[in-house]
């Protein structure tokens, strides 16, 4: 019954179940030091990592390519083959989600503005946690450690 789910529904998080989770594709963007990662400032004031919902059918690296362009106007230059992290959330609407984090690589950091990117930011794991952030954001920033891309 819920295996054909459309990707926008109308369920609220109750009617879900419990096993399901909306899976997002995310660019994990370093700064040259790779002490820090690039968040985006939306609209409506809060922080979220570059990326989004990974269409059905759809790769995580075309996910990535795809939001990128769609929400900062960038180019992707590179997506790490293998994810960096994987994190689990209930988002500020109820609903788990799961995020998939590759390193990404960009031509440059020139974006154009949308609702869902008024501003970029690179900010380190103590950073983030001061942020008006999504919680993705600051599951992320607690297992982001800097020494695995050094």
């Amino acid at each position: 019954m819920f295996a054909s789910m459309p990707h926008g529904t109308n369920l609220s998080p109750k009617e879900i179940p419990p096993s399901f989770y909306r899976i997002s594709a995310k660019a994990l963007i370093l700064d040259e030091s790779r002490t820090k990662f690039l968040v985006t400032q939306e609209a409506d004031g809060r922080w979220e990592l570059p990326g989004g919902g990974i269409d059905h059918g759809e790769d995580p690296h075309a996910t990535i390519i795809r939001e990128t362009k769609e929400e900062m106007g960038l180019e992707v230059v590179s997506v790490e083959r293998n994810p960096s992290y994987f994190t689990t959330f209930c988002n500020v609407t109820g609903f788990w989600m799961a995020n998939i984090l590759y390193k990404t690589k960009v031509t440059d950091l020139n974006f154009t503005p949308s609702d869902e990117c008024i501003a970029l930011r690179f900010v380190t794991s103590l950073e983030a946690k001061e942020l008006n952030a999504f919680p993705s954001v600051l599951q992320f920033a607690a297992l982001f450690d800097p020494k695995r891309h050094q």
